[in-house]
């Protein structure tokens, strides 16, 4: 969710973090259809750091750029195949779907805050005593196959 504390109005899609190398060099590349907004966490507040590609965008983005105070510096609507540099110094850029700065009604000087959504991780069955007649058994974090149990014959 994405706030705009200045205007009282809220956006309420799903909003991700890019907060290291990695993600942020990924940042929406190739994503094609861009459907929740990505914050960049930036390492220093320069107008140099805060520059952006759209280099194989797919779609068109909103793109909104902040200092350390979460204040905005500059916005826009960046097409693919673009670079951009904001009119001053950003901490934060927040990249969504178009139609982002005009629902948070975004201007100069309004202040922004986020919510992110916890992502869920993958849902990884657990190991049981037995499926299907599989014993299973966990040593040092690892699970293998345990050898059967001999079974005892009755007199």
């Amino acid at each position: 969710m994405l706030i705009n504390e200045t205007k009282n109005r809220v956006w309420h899609g799903k909003v991700k973090l890019a907060d290291t190398f990695f993600k942020r060099f990924k940042g929406l590349m190739l994503t094609p259809h861009v459907n929740y907004a990505l914050v960049f966490i930036l390492p220093a507040e320069t107008r140099a750091n805060a520059s952006i590609h759209m280099f194989f965008m797919l779609q068109s983005i909103d793109v909104i750029f902040l200092n350390s105070a979460r204040e905005v510096v500059d916005f826009k609507k960046a097409k693919p195949w673009r670079v951009y540099i904001p009119r001053e110094a950003a901490k934060y850029i927040i990249e969504g779907p178009h139609g982002i700065i005009k629902a948070l009604e975004v201007a100069i000087g309004d202040k922004l805050s986020w919510i992110v959504e916890d992502e869920k991780e993958k849902a990884v069955p657990s190991p049981s005593n037995v499926i299907n007649g599989v014993s299973f058994k966990k040593i040092n974090g690892t699970i293998s196959l345990a050898e059967p149990k001999p079974k005892l014959k009755e007199p």
